[in-house]
């Protein structure tokens, strides 16, 4: 078989497993947030902290056992732009809160039958192509030439090296520490302990972004036709499918194209089988301009930071790399900002309480 039908076939699997445990287990980082913050109810959250840890720990033995370069990625490139990617990441989490969830998390519910889902797709991918080749192309262009920088150290086991620690070993106590805290965070609580639903999604999550970097770097490796290194992430295969989706004749299927088909397909199935599919739509205006502009904000914002909640928050941090940290300390600031303080985005209240992220 060749590179780029596994590449295809990878990208599908991993996308309807995504999208089963998805819908099955209402997976999403701004849902565990807010139940953590608000309600007091962390076992969202500790689920995204278990599927973080198990990515980081099977990526990193992926790693060290040589069996994918994850240098090749686009998160341990050796020049980045640290502002750029910190303004991505506040603009992607206040616009993840305007939305009502993330990229990754519409798919799930697009497959439900939620159409305020679809038209955050559209516009998260017309808002992302637009960013990334586009009209605001030339801006951020600009900024990431004047901000970027070429740091000695590209990743947290590179600066551990720098300390005079061993490669190998500076490697190990990285993933093995922070693996481990969150491993621990996630079942120090005991309503988590009993919640073998969302442990099982945490560390099926994390394995398929271990997934994801074994079928694109070792199974899809090849010298002659390389293809990009990658994993989850939804911003950019968002506005890739949606580009497809136009001029498919003059483009050739990817691992995001396939794996955002897989995550819809997975979670349609899901919902048929488990009788969860209904339609849903908006309820007034507002509500649908707000979710305009919370996708708007997210597909430039994502674009600018490399990744999603779900591209730089699991897969950008599975490779360690520093540049991930600061999109994910965006994110999470950009969170913050919509869910509490003086920017906190009001809930609407004749919005339907039963339909969770993206309602």
């Amino acid at each position: 078989m060749g590179g780029g039908y596994i590449i295809a076939v990878s990208g599908l699997l991993i996308g309807l497993v995504y999208g089963a445990v998805g819908l099955l287990s209402g997976f999403c980082l701004l849902s565990g947030l807010r139940g953590w913050w608000a309600d007091g109810d962390s076992r969202l959250i500790r689920t995204y902290a278990l599927a973080l840890g198990v990515a980081i720990a099977a990526t990193q033995l992926l790693a060290e056992g040589g069996v994918v370069d994850l240098g090749k990625s686009i998160y341990l490139q050796p020049s980045f732009s640290a502002p750029l990617m910190f303004i991505g990441g506040l603009l992607f989490g206040y616009g993840m809160v305007l939305a009502n969830g993330c990229g990754s998390r519409a798919l799930v519910l697009l497959g439900r039958g939620n159409l305020r889902s679809f038209v955050v797709v559209i516009v998260l991918g017309i808002a992302a192509q637009m960013t990334l080749k586009g009209l605001f192309a030339p801006a951020r262009i600009a900024v990431l030439q004047v901000s970027q920088a070429t740091p000695m150290v590209i990743s947290l086991p590179a600066l551990l090296s720098t300390l005079g620690v061993g490669e190998t070993f500076a490697r190990t106590l990285a993933a093995s520490a922070i693996a481990g805290a969150l491993i621990i965070f996630a079942f120090a609580h005991a309503p988590f302990q009993r919640a073998w639903g969302q442990i099982a999604a945490g560390l099926i999550v994390g394995l398929l972004v271990a997934a994801g970097w074994f079928a694109t770097g070792y199974l899809a490796a090849d010298d002659f036709n390389p293809v990009p290194v990658t994993s989850l992430t939804f911003v950019a295969p968002i506005a890739d499918t949606v580009q497809y989706a136009m001029l498919s004749t003059g483009l050739t299927l990817n691992f995001g194209i396939t794996m955002v088909a897989g995550v819809f397909a997975g979670s349609l199935i899901t919902a048929l089988v488990t009788r969860r599919f209904h339609w849903e739509g908006y309820t007034s205006p507002r509500h649908m301009l707000r979710s305009i502009g919370g996708a708007a904000l997210m597909g430039a914002g994502g674009a600018m930071a490399y990744g999603c909640s779900i591209g730089q928050g699991l897969t950008g941090l599975s490779t360690l790399a520093l540049a991930s940290f600061v999109a994910v300390a965006g994110i999470l600031l950009g969170t913050a900002a919509g869910l509490r303080g003086v920017l906190r985005v009001q809930p609407l209240v004749s919005q339907d309480a039963r339909s969770g992220p993206l309602a």
